[in-house]
């Protein structure tokens, strides 16, 4: 199975509750290879819920205990971020997932960038939470943008590969 983004398919956990709908990742979604997941709804955060970014680093920072997750009004949610990250990472080992397509720009998911911490809508170059913890354990993660028709084809053909040979 190929963990994706909950947001990406459709469903409304984006922080504003909205979605950041990928016509690709749902066309393909019919196949049954992907599991919809959100670290943030994971772990019990509220939707909606007022924006959140990780400050003095990025999502390696962030687990390594020298960076935090605060939301706009100012509460620190770097337990949330963590409890999230680890609970894709349970999803993941459960379904013997190799691969991950995740929302970029997300202090969870953020793939390539992240923002920066300041709520300026700069971003950095880094990986969310969730990203990282999982890249630790030996995901690959790749971003929406990330996706091509041909490449997401592939990443298909190779996960029903994988289950084959694991029967």
């Amino acid at each position: 199975m190929i963990l994706v983004s909950a947001c990406l398919l459709g469903h409304k956990v984006k922080y504003n509750g909205g979605s950041n709908d990928d016509s690709l990742l749902q066309a393909y979604n019919v196949q049954g290879r992907f599991v919809a997941v959100c670290p943030e709804c994971f772990a019990m955060l509220p939707v909606p819920r007022a924006p959140m970014e990780i400050q003095y680093g990025t999502g390696r920072k962030l687990i390594e205990g020298r960076a935090r997750a605060v939301d706009a009004d100012g509460h620190d949610l770097t337990a949330s971020l963590l409890l999230g990250a680890q609970k894709i990472l349970r999803i993941a080992e459960a379904y013997h997932a190799e691969v991950a397509i995740l929302k970029d720009g997300s202090p969870s998911c953020g793939v390539h960038r992240i923002y920066d911490g300041t709520f300026s809508g700069r971003k950095i170059r880094g990986a969310g939470a969730a990203t990282e913890l999982l890249r630790q354990h030996g995901l690959t993660v790749y971003s929406e943008s990330d996706m091509t028709e041909d490449r997401l084809r592939q990443l298909i053909e190779e996960d029903i590969r994988r289950d084959s040979i694991r029967d």
